[in-house]
């Protein structure tokens, strides 16, 4: 008992006691020297604990087991301190753990269905873009440099448009998390700055070029001249499909949609098939040398920009490995 008092006065931070019993002991045997000290279940440390119960109390979760033939307070039988905070958080982050299971088990629900646009969506890409322009017979559709040949390339590539717009559509709804879960690419959906400013200069030399040498035709630089029907039929749904990318990838950004990286990859790629389609009719409607020329610097520039997107497509996606690695 005198070790007991020894020690209740060394230690400075207050201490609970598992009996009512055992309490009771202790401050009679302490009284009047010492006055009892007042528990506050809100104090992190509990170094101290009674380790012998009756039989109609119930034993605590964190009391030792231990022989009946122990003495009530052991160097051994001293349980370490709880941290309340710690508790706390470690609580937290199960529950936090839990909720992510329950989700990601909601998400996975949806995950048969996705199978499906994993080859639907590339599959419509397919037809309605590479099949007529590389396999439909050009003097079946175009009739020479007039309104009807070029509404007829138009509608060609409107039926490309339509299905890049299906596909982006598949792959925004495969990309975007089901249920409310948590979406662990949310940086994914942060375009850069950088990003935005080179599409559009790439855009915009696309399009200001042809213009360029329009203008310049018509005032004598270059020679022979170039109707306005024939240069729209080589560069007038080139000019079109542009203008809608351009608008398809702001409406990404302005929407943070996933599939902002993917948009530019798929126009381009047919944009490449586009400006070989004009080399070949302007073959057949005897075109002079120098649009020719430009049509094939086009065909340059554009297939540049294209190895630069796959570039950057493979910088971002190590981009967001080295994201979720570090949270």
């Amino acid at each position: 008992m005198a070790s007991l008092t020894l020690s209740a006065s060394l230690t400075k931070r207050p201490f609970i006691i598992n009996s009512q019993f055992c309490s009771s002991r202790f401050q009679k045997a302490l009284a009047p020297s010492y006055k009892p000290t007042v528990v506050n279940h809100r104090l992190k440390a509990l170094p101290l604990f009674c380790s012998k119960l009756f039989s109609w109390e119930a034993s605590s979760p964190y009391t030792p087991i231990e022989d009946e033939d122990n003495s009530i307070i052991k160097q051994s039988n001293i349980v370490d301190s709880v941290d309340t905070e710690d508790f706390q958080e470690l609580s937290n982050v199960q529950s936090k753990e839990t909720v992510f299971e329950i989700k990601s088990e909601q998400t996975s629900q949806h995950q048969p269905l996705k199978w499906p646009m994993w080859l639907l969506g590339p599959s419509v890409l397919l037809i309605t873009g590479m099949v007529p322009t590389l396999w439909l017979p050009l003097s079946s559709v175009f009739l020479g440099p007039n309104v009807a040949g070029l509404l007829s390339l138009v509608g060609l590539d409107c039926i490309f448009s339509m299905g890049a717009t299906l596909f982006l559509l598949m792959a925004d709804s495969c990309a975007k998390p089901k249920g409310g879960g948590i979406n662990l690419s949310s940086n994914g959906s942060q375009v850069p700055i950088s990003y935005r400013f080179w599409n559009l200069c790439a855009s915009f030399v696309g399009f200001i070029g042809p213009l360029l040498m329009l203008f310049a035709s018509h005032k004598g630089y270059f020679q022979p001249k170039l109707l306005s029907i024939s240069f729209l039929v080589l560069l007038g749904p080139y000019l079109l499909l542009l203008a809608t990318q351009v608008l398809t990838e702001t409406l990404t950004w302005h929407w943070k949609s996933p599939v902002w990286l993917l948009t530019p990859i798929v126009y381009e790629g047919y944009r490449v098939l586009q400006l070989m389609r004009g080399l070949q009719l302007g073959v057949e409607i005897g075109a002079p040398e120098w649009i020719m020329l430009s049509i094939r610097g086009l065909v340059s520039w554009w297939v540049l920009v294209f190895g630069i997107q796959l570039m950057r497509v493979a910088w971002f996606a190590g981009r967001d490995v080295r994201i979720q690695r570090r949270s």
